[in-house]
């Protein structure tokens, strides 16, 4: 059984950055893209970045592309998201999620989901 357990999540204003966390547990990590989504109030939940095992490649929605940047660090089974230039727009629950490739994560075919971590950006 997979766990993916998110932190880092909190309230920020407009302009400023926050970094999640997301610690993977139950199975080899370093196989598996990892990536991020997130999940306004009211709405579908949206693809954000997805990165490959290797962390060569590195994939992102346009809405944040140039302002977040997708890591992973297979030694500490983590992967982490760099959130920059923070707009209210970006407020969402985000999910760390588990595919077998960064093209599956694009396409919302995820193996596992963690249970979120809520950011708010204050105009």
């Amino acid at each position: 059984q997979v766990q993916l357990v998110e932190s880092g999540g909190g309230l920020v204003q407009a302009g400023g950055s926050l970094r999640l966390s997301c610690v993977a547990s139950g199975r080899t990590f370093s196989v598996s893209a990892m990536g991020w989504f997130r999940q306004a109030a009211g709405k579908e939940r949206e693809f954000v970045a997805a990165i490959t095992w290797s962390g060569d490649t590195t994939y992102y929605a346009d809405s944040v592309k140039g302002r977040f940047t997708i890591s992973r660090e297979n030694a500490a089974n983590t992967v982490y998201l760099q959130m920059n230039s923070l707009k209210p727009e970006d407020t969402a629950v985000y999910y760390c999620a588990e595919a077998a490739t960064n093209q599956a994560m694009a396409s919302h075919r995820v193996q596992y989901w963690g249970k979120g971590t809520l950011v708010t950006v204050s105009s």
